[in-house]
């Protein structure tokens, strides 16, 4: 599998699928109007369809290999996991994740840290999975990175629907003793550290990397299209705060298009990470033209 180091730490991508979304029904207060500027350079990028205008998002989850600990940022959609109302994510069987791992080298049991940005379906999903009828942690000597803050968030005011994936992918991980309910400020070691980042959901992180005078941020779900870059007040539905979300995602991109820091996003098209340009008076998304190597 391709790999990018910053400094001695190694990141790679687990792609467990691409997933089409309607673009207006995810960005509900744009046009087609609004799109038009910018269908050819998306298209061309590997963000919207060709054929179809959907938007395609990656489904990932990134690996990271430090000088003390192999960590996963981010689990996906998951195999057997109820979600009837997204059909490509519903009980699924496939080994595309598992095996996407094994290419790495990597087995579950190697994974030291499980940091889950948020805790939305698509970014959980493997945090378990079905054993005899029970859910049960897919990482057995990780611990999960959780803020407390969201979870205790969700159990309180989250919809059925949005309860899903914490009932069979985020509490099975606490029954078992695995997680680690954190702040948003929390920070691992001397390489590795979170950054609050809310908006998307009430306490949403980022996660840095740093070695030799290198260094990443792992953004989840800061933004899902490189679209809103140029275009950060566009609010997509998932957002749970949208004058929160839009304030985090313009105040992330000024701070990084002052710096060479590799920017890692969730569903940004492959490779999915790059540098913040400032563009005028707003941003564009330059993807990293090292080779993963």
């Amino acid at each position: 599998m391709p790999r990018r180091l910053i400094g001695d730490i190694a990141m790679a991508r687990i792609l467990e699928m691409n997933y089409a979304f309607d673009r207006l029904e995810f960005y509900p207060q744009t046009s087609e109007e609004d799109w038009a500027p910018h269908l050819d350079w998306l298209i061309k990028d590997g963000a919207v369809d060709a054929t179809t205008k959907e938007m395609v998002l990656p489904i990932q989850s990134y690996v990271v290999r430090t000088s003390h600990h192999t960590i996963l940022v981010d689990t996906c959609a998951g195999n057997h996991k109820d979600r009837p109302h997204r059909p490509g994510w519903h009980m699924n069987t496939d080994s595309a994740y598992m095996t996407a791992l094994a290419e790495e080298g990597l087995e579950p049991a190697d994974i030291d840290y499980v940091m889950c940005t948020h805790l939305h379906l698509d970014h959980v999903g493997w945090n378990t999975k079905l054993i005899d009828g029970r859910w049960v942690p897919t990482f057995p000597n990780a611990k999960y990175v959780i803020s407390k803050k969201e979870l205790d968030f969700m159990n309180a005011e989250a919809s059925p629907s949005a309860m899903l994936p914490i009932i069979d992918s985020v509490h099975p991980v606490i029954e078992a003793g695995q997680a680690a309910l954190v702040a948003s400020d929390f920070a691992l070691d001397d390489e590795v550290w979170l950054e609050p980042s809310p908006g998307h959901t009430p306490d949403h992180f980022s996660v840095k990397f740093a070695s030799k005078g290198e260094a990443a941020v792992i953004a989840g779900d800061l933004m899902h299209s490189p679209v809103q870059c140029l275009h950060p007040e566009w609010a997509a539905r998932p957002d749970w705060d949208v004058e929160l979300a839009r304030d985090t995602r313009r105040r992330f991109m000024e701070k990084y298009s002052e710096t060479d820091e590799l920017v890692c996003m969730a569903h940004f098209p492959l490779p999915s990470v790059g540098q913040i340009v400032a563009n005028g008076d707003v941003f564009r998304f330059a993807y990293d033209d090292e080779e993963w190597k």
